[in-house]
């Protein structure tokens, strides 16, 4: 097996610990709440759990999905997030190799994982997440500059938000209402800062054609309201963000292709 590979197992085998902690993060940060204290316990029962029922995957599988002490269900989220790290942080290194490069994807993967999650399930997305990575995105600039140095990652940044928080204020000024919390916007510019603009805008393009097709069927399917049924469109855009890391370089050639 080469060293790659190796790394790229090692990477999968930290990947499922850190999807531990991505669930810890996913359940408390949109409510404000501390990661590290207290330690993990059943929200149901809020029994400490402890660490040989915390064990990604096994723990899930020999509890048969219910909490030791008060049988109640334990959700698929947290195997799930457990072991979607796991692949991203195989396929990561995989791709990459160990290099610096890597580690920027790794940390851009993960707050991607986490912020699609708590859009999903809360439709929030927590500033410690948008505004911290935007910072380790330009960070990153610096030091990894595949995307063309700070200068890119900010055009990036700013055209992909600017544009939207423009609209979103003007509305709410004509409607006389307070802006929205712009959290969307955010996540726009963390995904311009890490992909620089023509990524970022495919990324935007694969989040917006999924959430529209996708969000329509599911609405159509359980009979939402649509005026009133709020999708989680930072999760698309999440999903377009992971899709660009792995095939990013190839669908921006195609895209520049049809355009000539």
């Amino acid at each position: 097996m080469s060293e790659t590979a190796l790394a790229a197992v090692a990477a999968g085998f930290f990947g499922l610990i850190f999807g531990s902690f991505f669930n810890v993060c996913i359940h408390r940060l949109p409510y404000h709440r501390s990661v590290i204290a207290p330690r993990s316990f059943c929200p149901n029962c809020e029994q400490s759990i402890a660490w040989y029922d915390n064990i990604p995957l096994l723990s899930f599988a020999l509890l048969r999905a219910r909490c030791r002490f008060c049988r109640a269900p334990i959700a698929w989220r947290y195997p799930v997030v457990e072991l979607g790290t796991g692949l991203l942080f195989y396929a990561i290194v995989w791709k990459f190799g160990v290099t610096p490069e890597a580690v920027k994807w790794l940390i851009f993967a993960s707050l991607l994982e986490i912020l699609f999650w708590t859009d999903l399930e809360t439709r929030l997305l927590p500033d410690v997440l948008t505004l911290g990575g935007l910072a380790a995105a330009l960070c990153f600039a610096l030091a990894v500059p595949d995307t063309g140095g700070v200068v890119a990652s900010l055009l990036g940044a700013l055209i992909l938000s600017l544009p939207l928080w423009a609209i979103a204020t003007a509305y709410a000024r004509v409607r006389g209402i307070q802006p929205p919390g712009l959290g969307d916007i955010k996540l726009l510019a963390l995904l311009g800062a890490f992909l620089g603009l023509q990524a970022g805008l495919l990324a935007l393009l694969i989040g917006s054609l999924t959430g529209s097709v996708l969000g329509l069927g599911y609405i159509l399917g359980t009979g939402k309201n649509p005026k009133t049924h709020a999708l989680p469109f930072g999760s698309f855009l999440c999903a377009g963000g992971l899709i660009v890391i792995f095939f990013g370089g190839k669908l921006v050639r195609l895209w520049m292709g049809a355009g000539t």
